[in-house]
């Protein structure tokens, strides 16, 4: 059988999404050094944001990396499915952390600076962490998009909406908080440089509680796509359909029934369908015949599973085209 399009992703990513994660971890424990620095010697309310931010980012990377490594230990008796949903459900904790420890420490300190606010100064030390920051907070972005648009130029899709629908969570998160930390450095900014000229603390807290924002809105995202993995995401209706043709394909089959493929984990789905075989079998060569299909179907790299079963006579199956 053909390579089946649509469960998408390789079997070289879970390597190369771990490098994207350990360089933005790199990057971000830097990036969080620097901003706590800035933040302590200019009492700038963005400031003390950014660096929430990178360290939540920081945080999260170090629970990306466990999701990685956890989500490709190999199946078991007890887990015959594997562990790929653990990707899922360390993303998940990734997400909620950077919810709490950066959203809510950000819009926490902005409001706390539009009540009481605190005089800023060295506001060079400030601009320059931030270009710092921005450059490298770049450079782990430029590598998580790369590995998008690579993915996605595969999968004939546009990179965003690879990115969005993807199985894999890591790659969507590392993409996510990289874009959020530019767009917020972006707002820190202003916010500094509103306040140097103008002398009013307003705009570095409206700055902060903007990035707050940012990363409440990235943090919900997120938390809703693994939530939909964990539930269980189906393939899309082309490539189930393509996968009924390629059975269809098989010289042992004649008619295709019920036909489901759910992710089990970042670019593995579980396969089931009900199947009629071509010529009348006795139940033991029919049972062969379906054994070997299963095993046929899971030395593709994306089928983690496959389970085929005999469909029923009038079971409304669609039939090969002779």
């Amino acid at each position: 059988m053909a390579a089946v399009r649509g469960t998408r992703e390789r079997s070289e990513e879970p390597a190369e999404s771990l490098v994207t994660v350990l360089v933005a971890l790199a990057v971000n424990a830097l990036i969080a050094v620097a901003k706590s620095f800035a933040a302590v010697i200019t009492g700038s309310a963005s400031m003390v944001a950014e660096a929430a931010h990178s360290w939540a980012d920081t945080g999260n990377e170090v629970l990306l990396v466990i999701a990685e490594r956890r989500s490709r230990r190999p199946a078991d008796e007890r887990h015959p499915l594997g562990f790929g949903k653990d990707a899922y459900i360390w993303s998940m904790f990734a997400a909620f952390g950077l919810f709490t420890a950066g959203a809510v420490v950000s819009i926490q300190h902005g409001i706390s600076e539009l009540v009481d606010p605190e005089p800023a100064s060295d506001y060079g030390v400030a601009y320059a962490v931030l270009a710092i920051s921005f450059v490298l907070e770049g450079v782990s972005f430029i590598r998580a998009y790369r590995q998008a648009r690579a993915d996605a130029q595969r999968r004939s899709v546009a990179t965003l909406e690879h990115v969005a629908r993807s199985s894999n969570p890591t790659l969507r998160a590392v993409f996510a908080e990289d874009s959020a930390a530019l767009i917020g450095l972006l707002l820190a900014f202003l916010g500094v440089g509103l306040h140097q000229l103008t002398g009013s603390p307003v705009y570095d807290a409206i700055g902060s509680l903007l990035v707050g924002v940012l990363l409440a809105v990235v943090a919900v995202v997120l938390i809703a796509r693994n939530r939909v993995f964990l539930l269980g995401e189906a393939v899309d209706d082309a490539t189930r359909d393509t996968v009924r043709a390629e059975l269809l394909a098989s010289p042992a089959v004649d008619r295709v029934g019920f036909l489901h493929m759910e992710y089990i984990g970042p670019g593995v789905v579980l396969l089931v369908a009900a199947v009629d075989l071509v010529g009348d079998r006795t139940e033991a060569d029919a049972a062969r015949e379906l054994r070997r299909l299963e095993a046929e179907l899971m030395r593709r790299p994306h089928v983690g599973r496959a389970f085929l079963t005999l469909a029923a006579p009038d079971d409304g199956a669609v039939t090969r085209t002779r």
